[in-house]
């Protein structure tokens, strides 16, 4: 839906623009010609016919009028800022079902929003970022994660525990050895899924600290994994230009695990903060539609981590 409504903003202001543009060039100068030849004939025309001579079309004063505010809608979406809603609890406790999020689309280079070629480079997403990127398997659809693993890294995931080994950089002589993500227990039951509650931990990944969900009683989906060539289940290697994504909610999250890693021309941008939050607690049985929201959760407006 996003892809689409990118090829329609792009078509509307292209259009838009293309009909002030053939106005200006070619629709005006022959209606001010139309009026001399009108004041020659009568040089006390009144100003009420004088303007019914240079009026524009409808269909150009409307195209002149919308074309600025969707030439500026398209270049703040496509370059500066998108709006995205969370639907889903895959990235629990960090963002919530309801949550409306900004993405900075400048973080990892400015894409054409219809082909999306990268146009200029602008920096390369960091271990910790919040990503929203294209779903490698349909790129039609947009998905948010948390970048654990860079290009070169290798990502051990075993008895829901993070092990990273980044990679050797050019010239290093002795390369960096595997280790485990170090964590910190923060509760257990503030969240739940089908009434196990989760345990919430603090990680840090690189320089950002942030917390995840760990259901204990869940066995971890091995036999889902996605397998690369001969390496054990659970072992990931990440090749050059691609990323390895994860959710916090880590027994709830379909990511990198599953379907591989996340090519650099899928990334849309980084997630830097929460504008909006409803909830929405409503049932089929409620009077109101479930989409209606029953609240706002204004303690969680501000940046995200």
């Amino acid at each position: 839906m996003a892809a689409y409504f990118s090829l329609i903003l792009v078509l509307v202001t292209f259009g838009s623009g293309l009909v002030w543009m053939a106005d200006a060039l070619l629709l005006a100068p022959k209606r001010r010609e139309r009026l001399a030849m009108a004041q020659a004939v009568d040089a006390d025309i009144s100003e009420e016919n004088a303007e019914k001579i240079t009026r524009e079309s409808a269909f150009v004063e409307t195209s002149r009028s919308i074309f600025p505010v969707i030439a500026f809608v398209l270049i703040l979406r496509s370059f500066i800022y998108e709006p995205f809603q969370i639907p889903s609890g895959s990235m629990m406790p960090t963002l919530l079902v309801g949550d409306f999020i900004l993405v900075e689309k400048f973080s990892y280079g400015l894409k054409d929003p219809v082909w999306r070629s990268q146009l200029v480079e602008t920096g390369k997403p960091e271990r910790g970022d919040v990503a929203v990127f294209k779903y490698p398997e349909n790129p039609r659809i947009d998905y948010i994660k948390r970048v654990v693993g860079l290009p070169g890294d290798r990502i051990v995931y075993r008895n829901k525990q993070v092990y990273i080994q980044p990679a050797c950089a050019d010239g290093e002589i002795t390369c960096p050895e595997l280790k485990q993500v170090a964590r910190i227990g923060v509760n257990q039951g503030e969240f739940s899924q089908n009434g196990m509650p989760l345990s919430r931990y603090t990680e840090k990944l690189g320089e950002v600290s942030h917390d995840i969900l760990i259901n204990p009683q869940r066995p971890d989906l091995t036999s889902y994994y996605y397998r690369e060539g001969k390496l054990p289940i659970g072992e990931f290697i990440v090749p050059e230009g691609h990323y390895f994504m994860m959710g916090d909610n880590r027994d709830n999250s379909t990511d990198s695990r599953f379907w591989g890693f996340v090519p650099e021309e899928n990334l849309v941008g980084k997630a830097v903060a929460i504008w909006i939050s409803f909830e929405f607690d409503r049932t089929k049985a409620d009077l109101l539609p479930t989409w209606i929201p029953t609240g706002v959760r204004f303690n969680r407006v501000g940046g995200i981590t």
